[in-house]
């Protein structure tokens, strides 16, 4: 067998790590020109670095990462709506890991090159057109400017290829554009002096706006560290995005900061932290409708290209890194390809949908948006706003249904 895996983000290169481990043969196709670490600060779940472990990555993710110690949810004023522990700390076999973006892609990248090597992999191929039969799939591939670069056959093919999938877009020509839901998410990262425990997550404010700062990588002094800050903000009503998902689309501090004089949290500057960020990125939140089915013969999708969703829970990585599991699973000894990528269908589909849903709702950051609606103006005991069973409902009803609750991970392992 021998798949061809359309992208080379994380969702495709881990793809690629785990068909390699299994014995099945596969090249990755990417359109850009290089494999580049883009992106600022992500966080993995226990359930997903259980996977990356299990490939032989983890001492690499340690050498660049932060094990997420400690989350707070916090109101605008960072008073404390709930706490605790995550990952290792928190009773897991594995750890919590908050990582640049690019770190994590380049340390996957890396164990691509060496075990299945550079002739694997495809920089500067876009995909064209593809098409199937019985005896299986081609894909043609072009440069930027529309010439042919190559043709690729095989039993089967992966769109991993982002919340922007031609392969998607081929399966489903009327869907139309990415859902925005009407906020904007403006992101980046800096040295910086540590708060808290230096390996604490804060989440803060509510439904108007949202604070996230968390490390992600030891600093360049001693009590420093990569610090990693995200601002969302409803600026308008769902529709079309002002500006197009674009992970490189430098963001304006004139019209960030008016957004960011709302937060008072204790422990971090907000305000001096972002005005010092020497650049960031601005990204309209978007996301697409569950499909009723991801493979379609010999085609399936993988990661962002079958469910997008809101950066919410710390799941699009982790759901991508369980799809490329589950895949590479199912082909394994399979009678056909097609009954393959049904049952992987049959197992994913399902779930992330439901986490796509739930993180529109909020997800387990439901719990402050719930508290600022009943307390916007701060309160003296939380319980009096929310008791703690809802708040628990809350956030321990995400984590079950996105498979990553301690004894759902620790049974798994």
């Amino acid at each position: 067998m021998k798949v061809i895996i359309i992208g080379g983000g994380i969702g495709g290169l881990t793809t690629a790590l785990m068909l390699h481990a299994r014995g099945i043969a596969c090249e990755v196709y990417e359109q850009s020109e290089a494999i580049r670490e883009l992106g600022v600060g992500i966080n993995t779940l226990p359930h997903a670095i259980r996977e990356l472990a299990e490939l032989g990555l983890l001492e690499r993710l340690d050498a660049v990462a932060i094990r997420t110690y400690e989350l707070f949810y916090t109101n605008r004023f960072g008073q404390e709506i709930w706490r605790e522990p995550r990952g290792t700390d928190a009773g897991y076999e594995y750890p919590q890991f908050s990582v640049h973006r690019g770190r994590l892609q380049g340390v996957i990248y890396d164990a691509v090159r060496s075990r299945l090597g550079e002739s694997r992999i495809h920089t500067g191929h876009r995909l064209g057109a593809f098409t199937q039969n019985d005896a299986g799939v081609t894909a043609y591939f072009f440069d930027r400017h529309g010439s042919h670069r190559a043709t690729a056959r095989g039993d089967v093919l992966v769109g991993a290829d982002g919340i922007h999938s031609a392969v998607r877009e081929a399966l489903y020509p009327n869907e139309g554009p990415a859902r925005w839901n009407g906020s904007m998410l403006w992101r980046g990262a800096i040295d910086w002096p540590q708060f808290l425990t230096g390996r604490s997550m804060v989440i803060a404010g509510g439904m108007a706006a949202k604070l996230v700062i968390y490390p992600i990588a030891e600093g360049s002094r001693p009590n420093h560290r990569l610090t990693n800050w995200a601002v969302m903000v409803k600026i308008a009503e769902p529709g079309i995005p002002p500006r197009k998902e674009d992970w490189s689309r430098l963001g304006r501090l004139e019209e960030l900061m008016p957004h960011v004089q709302r937060f008072r949290i204790p422990y971090v500057d907000a305000k001096a932290l972002i005005e010092a960020s020497p650049e960031f990125w601005e990204y309209p939140l978007c996301d697409r409708d569950p499909l009723p089915r991801w493979s379609h013969g010999r085609i399936t999708l993988l990661g962002d290209a079958a469910h997008p969703m809101y950066p919410v829970g710390s799941n699009g990585a982790s759901q991508a890194i369980l799809d490329a599991r589950c895949l590479a699973d199912r082909l394994v000894g399979a009678d056909h390809p097609w009954h393959a990528l049904w049952i992987y269908e049959q197992e994913r589909l399902p779930m992330t949908a439901q986490v796509v849903r739930m993180n529109r709702k909020g997800g387990p950051e439901g719990v402050i948006d719930a508290v600022e609606e009943r307390a916007p103006d701060g309160f003296s005991n939380v319980e009096d706003v929310l008791p703690f069973e809802q708040r628990k409902a809350i956030v321990r009803g995400y984590a079950s249904t996105a498979g990553f609750a301690r004894e759902q991970v620790n049974k798994a392992a």
